[in-house]
C-alpha cells in the first residue's frame, strides 16, 4: 500500500524561506532532494520524538538538521554512563543529569531556525494523545511494547502518520504506519509483548534506524519521495541482511479497526 506522498493537513502555507534558511539548507535542495516548497512544509511542520535516546536521538538530530520547524522530544531519567553507547544527545559531562534538558539544548545549538521543546518524562495515555493532536508526525523510538503500543494508539487518535523504530543487538526494525489506511502497531501486536528491560544493543544499529526514521519522517512531511506505506524493514546487522514485509490491517484492531475499544 504506497498512497501518493501527501503534505499533513495544516503544514502546508504562504511563508516562503528566508534568505539565511535558504542559505542553511542549500544542499538538500534540487533535483532528486527537495524544492523550496517542500523546503517550506517542513518548516511549518511539527513531529513528535518519544524517546530521544539511542534511535530517537539520531531521528532528532537529523529531522533538526534538515530544518522541521517544531520539534517535541520525550525522555525521562538521568543519563548514565551505560546510556553513552549509542544516546548521540548525551555527554560525558552531562552524566547524572536529566537527559530530556541537556538534549534540547544540544540539538538548540545545531539549527536556530527550529523550535525545540522539551517533555521531561515518557507521556502518559493522555498526553501522549495531547502531544499527538499537535503534531503532522509521530516518530515512536520508545524501548518498551507499552509506550510503544501507546503512541500508536495516540497517532491513531489523532489520525496522524506514525513511524515506528527499534532495536535489538545489531538488529533493527522500521514500519511507517498510517491510521485507517494501513496496519497500525496493534493490528501487529495485539497482545502486548513481553519486554526485556535490559537488552543488549550496538550503538551503530541505534543511529542507523533512528536515521532511517528520519528520513521518512522528512519525506512524509516535506511531501517528498515514495514512503514505504504499511511496511516493515528489518536490517539484520550481524549478517548485513535487509528484508521488507507488506504489514496486513486487521479489520477487527481493537485500536484501528471497525469498533476499536474505548
Amino acid at each position: 500500500m504506497t498512497p501518493p506522498p501527501e503534505p499533513p493537513d495544516g503544514a502546508p502555507g504562504p511563508d516562503e524561506l528566508t534568505a539565511e534558511e535558504q542559505e542553511r539548507y542549500a544542499r538538500q535542495l534540487g533535483p532528486g532532494v527537495l524544492t523550496p516548497a517542500a523546503q517550506t512544509r517542513l518548516k511549518q511542520a511539527t513531529v513528535l520524538i518519544s524517546r530521544a535516546g539511542g534511535i530517537g536521538g539520531p531521528a532528532a538530530l537529523a529531522v533538526t538538521m534538515a530544518g522541521v520547524g517544531h520539534i517535541i522530544i520525550a525522555h525521562g531519567g538521568n543519563l548514565e554512563s551505560p546510556d553513552l553507547n549509542r544516546q548521540v544527545l548525551g555527554a560525558e559531562s552531562g552524566l547524572g543529569q536529566a537527559r530530556a534538558a541537556q538534549f534540547g539544548q544540544r540539538l538548540r545549538s545545531l539549527n536556530r531556525f527550529v523550535t525545540v521543546e522539551v517533555i521531561p518524562r515518557e507521556p502518559d495515555d493522555t498526553e501522549a494523545l495531547s502531544l499527538a493532536r499537535r503534531a503532522h508526525l509521530v516518530i515512536a523510538c520508545a524501548p518498551t511494547f507499552v509506550e510503544r503500543l501507546r503512541l500508536n494508539a495516540a497517532a491513531v487518535a489523532a489520525r496522524v502518520p506514525l513511524i515506528d523504530a527499534a532495536q535489538w543487538g545489531m538488529t533493527g526494525t522500521l514500519m511507517v504506519l498510517q491510521p485507517h489506511r494501513t496496519a497500525c502497531l496493534r493490528c501487529i501486536y495485539p497482545e502486548t509483548p513481553p519486554f526485556e528491560e535490559q537488552f543488549p544493543v550496538v550503538g551503530a544499529i541505534s543511529s542507523a534506524m533512528g536515521s532511517l526514521a528520519a528520513l521518512e519522517a522528512i519525506k512524509i512531511l516535506s511531501g517528498c519521495g515514495d514512503p514505504p506505506w504499511g511496511q516493515l524493514l528489518t536490517y539484520d546487522g550481524f549478517r548485513g541482511r535487509c528484508h521488507h514485509v507488506q504489514l496486513r490491517r486487521d479489520p477487527l484492531c481493537c485500536c484501528c479497526g471497525q469498533n476499536p475499544a474505548g
